[in-house]
């Protein structure tokens, strides 16, 4: 299956991202607030001032005061310049994944932690992984990073901390090892004006989510799907983080395919699915008139399978995904929805982070979804993305096709690594009457 896309202009309607209580956008006059550093008191929210926010769409620019005249990232604060045309569709990447670079177990990596008074600890079975001791993420030379990319393919996310000396060069650089950087088509950038490739993360006071716009198993997505080439391993660097609250959770689609009975797993391997950009562009048509890239629709498989470990993982997410291929809509709509519920509520592969300032995460866009909490309004929550693109999605069939390798079950190798014999499948027959019966 080939991706295929087709453009149309953003569509015209009232945004649902910029709605004010008293009806227009015009920010207030600045207001001297406190220096913000992760735990500075928020100025009096005025409520004739509230914008209420799309959480699915939260970024965007200052609406109000934003944090003063003294805040120490002005430089990075969101900003979407005015356009008189938007750019052409990106191009076609070659992509050639680092993982495939890497040592098997990253050892390159994990003697690098070591040698600093660290250690690389998982924190749950299915996902996620942080890094221990004094590691810059700066310093790691390119056997490093390769090992990284491997590390971070396989347990979906890895945290670390105290990232307090990392520029945002450096950061876009260790991005771009990871391939090409992509340029949002629509979200904010910072606004020292250089970063077009850096979406700026940003909330605050004047900007409320609007709690009943989407439920919570809606929130959780992947960055941008809708695009050729979907992002691979993100990095996300938090500047500002509430004293409590905003968490992040990241939720393994490598784990949702596992959970599935073989029927299911293959019909989901047979499926197709639209991807698309317009909805996003709707949210966001009151700040940006002319947005950077016209929205566009892509086809991907239901099922994809990564490069570097051959895992199937289960590529839907309610954000993007508007309809299966070729299936009527009822069923198209239940599929998506028992997805979409199958990763809100795997809690033994999601795992939860509580952000500090200057902690970093790196996350596979390929193999997890991720949502925000929205319960720390009105305090400040600053932060830097860089997103890079990876390879086309393949489904199973393409994949083994092309590679002549057999695409794999994550829980499966999961169990043949430890000798486990897996649970017998249920055959409706020598089992006992449990205790929900």
């Amino acid at each position: 299956m080939t991706a295929t896309t087709t453009t149309t202009s953003v569509l015209e309607q009232a945004p649902i991202g910029t709605l004010k209580l008293n009806g227009h956008h015009e920010p207030k006059q600045a207001q001297q607030q406190p220096k913000a550093n992760g735990t500075a008191k928020q100025a009096k929210v005025n409520e004739e001032d509230v914008v209420f926010v799309d959480p699915y769409n939260y970024v965007g620019e200052t609406f109000g005061s934003g944090p003063g005249v003294d805040y120490p990232f002005a430089d990075f604060l969101p900003h979407n310049p005015p356009r008189e045309k938007s750019d052409p569709e990106l191009p076609i990447f070659d992509i050639v994944d680092r993982g495939l670079r890497a040592h098997p177990n990253a050892a390159r990596l994990r003697a690098f932690v070591e040698a600093r008074g660290g250690k690389i600890k998982d924190m749950l079975v299915a996902i996620g992984s942080y890094i221990e001791g004094d590691v810059k993420l700066e310093d790691l030379g390119e056997e490093e990073k390769d090992d990284l990319a491997l590390l971070v393919a396989q347990r979906g996310v890895v945290f670390f901390r105290n990232q307090n000396s990392l520029t945002i060069e450096q950061h876009r650089d260790l991005g771009a090892y990871f391939g090409p950087l992509h340029k949002h088509a629509t979200y904010a950038t910072p606004k020292r004006g250089d970063l077009d490739d850096v979406v700026v993360v940003y909330a605050d006071q004047n900007s409320r989510p609007d709690l009943y716009a989407f439920s919570r198993a809606e929130l959780f997505h992947s960055d941008v799907t809708y695009e050729v080439q979907p992002p691979g391993t993100t990095i996300l660097r938090l500047l500002t983080t509430p004293e409590v609250g905003n968490d992040t959770l990241w939720s393994s689609g490598y784990a949702v395919y596992s959970s599935l009975s073989k029927p299911m797993q293959k019909y989901l391997e047979s499926l197709t699915a639209i991807h698309s950009g317009f909805d996003q562009a709707s949210s966001r048509s009151g700040i940006n008139k002319v947005p950077r890239r016209q929205p566009i629709e892509t086809i991907h498989p239901v099922v994809r399978v990564h490069p570097v470990t051959g895992w199937k993982s289960v590529f839907v997410n309610p954000g993007f995904v508007t309809r299966l291929v070729g299936v009527p809509k009822a069923e198209s709509d239940l599929i998506i929805n028992f997805i979409k519920d199958c990763f809100a509520q795997q809690t033994d592969a999601t795992v939860r982070w509580s952000w500090q300032p200057n902690d970093v995460a790196l996350w596979d866009n390929r193999a997890t979804v991720h949502s925000a909490t929205f319960d720390a309004y009105p305090s400040l929550r600053h932060g830097l993305r860089v997103t890079p693109h990876a390879e086309t999605p393949l489904s199973v069939e393409e994949y083994e096709a092309q590679t002549g390798k057999e695409a794999k079950d994550w829980l499966e190798e999961r169990h043949r690594s430890l000798g486990i014999t897996p649970p017998a499948r249920d055959d409706g027959k020598g089992k006992k009457r449990q205790f929900r019966d």
